[in-house]
């Protein structure tokens, strides 16, 4: 989650029912439909947003709306909009600006959704089918990013303005341990297979493995992003491959052996986060400031090889794709219709 001032509306990559087409990889021809699913910003004119996340269980797309304290919830099975109100918000000055704190932090756990909240610093837990609001925890500092791991049953939660990660127990929410590291913690995804958080350093320009049960820092590799640093993360646990968010292109690295960095691809400028599919070995990231959406395929060396190139909205990005292969990303200019942007891939 980078630290730039983006006022996002979602968007599911789906440019006002228009038919795009893409440059393709080899005999592919891809192309996309965009259209614009409007959100509710109860008269703001716009809607702050960070992560948003994906539930494969529900079909649900999870938004955290930082400056309207809700949660939307979108069915894409049918654009069915629900709203979860009632998180605490406030505005702080950062850098001379007035910047709106909320509900930003999402990952989808077992049976439950937790959000964590910048404005009170709590991490609650909502029922993901019935939207209902079960517990909530605080730390004593700014949470970011929520991550659920699986193999220990823990919310870990990363603090920047303190250098720490927090584990929280997935039931109680409460602290269990306190993780201090050498830099900000940027993005991260959990390789359950390895037994291995991974975690970027925004202000090192560093990817580092964390093991679950130790806590201890494994391995550290250069990511070779540059003065902006790494930012999101994602992994093919099956093979290894771990997928790197530079601010204008995707790495992708060896974390199954030494980190070795396999190849990369160029995305456009204002990259923040990438999302991966396993099931067709498709990565997707969108570039806010070049307006676009780059849907690429990696092969069995970690070659990643365009696919796609999909325009989109000057401000989209945080992309994330559901099981029909349909892309949600967060939109992220003032002053647009206030909804997610949807990009569906056009059937043959």
């Amino acid at each position: 989650m980078t630290r730039r001032n983006y006022l996002l509306s979602a968007i599911a990559l789906g440019l006002g029912a228009i038919a795009v087409g893409m440059h393709a990889a080899g005999d592919e021809n891809a192309t996309y439909t965009v259209r614009t699913l409007a959100l509710p910003d109860h008269g703001k004119g716009n809607i702050t947003m960070d992560y948003i996340a994906y539930d494969p269980k529900t079909g649900y797309v999870w938004v955290p709306a930082i400056n309207i304290g809700s949660v939307y919830v979108v069915d894409t099975s049918n654009d069915n909009v629900r709203e979860i109100s009632g998180f605490a918000t406030n505005e702080v000055e950062v850098r001379g600006r007035k910047r709106a704190q909320g509900p930003s932090g999402v990952s989808i756990g077992d049976g439950v959704v937790y959000i964590g909240d910048r404005a009170d610093s709590s991490v609650c837990a909502i029922d993901e089918k019935t939207l209902a609001r079960k517990t909530c925890g605080h730390i004593d500092s700014t949470p970011d990013g929520v991550v659920y791991v699986a193999p220990t049953k823990e919310v870990w939660v990363t603090a920047p303005r303190d250098n720490s990660v927090r584990i929280l127990d997935s039931e109680t929410l409460s602290q269990k341990e306190k993780l201090t590291f050498e830099g900000r913690p940027e993005g991260y995804t959990v390789d359950a297979r390895r037994g291995r958080l991974y975690m970027n350093y925004e202000d090192k320009d560093l990817t580092t493995a964390i093991d679950l049960k130790t806590h201890q820092t494994v391995a550290k590799w250069q990511s070779s992003c540059g003065e902006d640093g790494p930012h999101g993360l994602s992994v093919d646990q099956d093979a290894g491959y771990l997928f790197v968010a530079c601010s204008t292109q995707a790495e992708v690295l060896d974390a199954g052996h030494n980190g070795e960095r396999l190849s990369s691809i160029n995305t456009g400028d204002g990259v923040d986060d990438l999302n991966y599919s396993p099931v067709t070995h498709m990565l997707y990231v969108g570039a806010a400031n070049d307006a676009r959406l780059t849907v690429a395929r990696i092969d069995t060396g970690g070659k990643l090889s365009l696919v796609a190139e999909v325009p989109a909205h000057e401000g989209a990005r945080n992309g994330v794709v559901t099981k029909n292969g349909t892309v949600y990303l967060a939109h992220s200019q003032l002053g647009q219709l206030a909804g997610l942007i949807v990009a569906s891939p056009n059937r043959k």
